[in-house]
This record gives C-alpha cells, sequence and structure tokens, in this order.
C-alpha cells in the first residue's frame, strides 16, 4: 500500500462527501479511515488472533 501525507488523505475524505455533508459525516470518515488503518498495522505485526481461537472461546454461546 502506498503512504500518503496524513494532509492529502484528509483532502481526499473532504472532497469525497457529498455537498450537504455534516462535520458528523467527516469525523465517521476520518474514523473509519484510522481504524481500516489500525487494523492493517496490527495484521501486518502479527497481531491477531485466528478465528478459530476466537471461535472456540465463544462456542458455548453459540449453542443457546
Amino acid at each position: 500500500m502506498e503512504t500518503t501525507g496524513v494532509k492529502d488523505e484528509a483532502h481526499r475524505l473532504v472532497d469525497n462527501l457529498d455537498k450537504d455533508a455534516t462535520w458528523d459525516d467527516l469525523m465517521y470518515e476520518i474514523y473509519v479511515r484510522q481504524a481500516i488503518e489500525r487494523g492493517l498495522a496490527d495484521s501486518e505485526a502479527g497481531r491477531t488472533t485466528p478465528i478459530e481461537q476466537i471461535r472456540a472461546k465463544y462456542e458455548r454461546y453459540a449453542k443457546t
């Protein structure tokens, strides 16, 4: 993935908003972008849990 500056990415997010977008719409877009970047960084750094381990942990709750 190509790295772009935060300022450039913020401009892109603003440019892609609808004309009648609200501040909440902008904050949501920023939040989603940040969450995705953090998730990708965690994945690349190996800070994830295999799905099998999660399913085993919560299996008992699915049977109710």
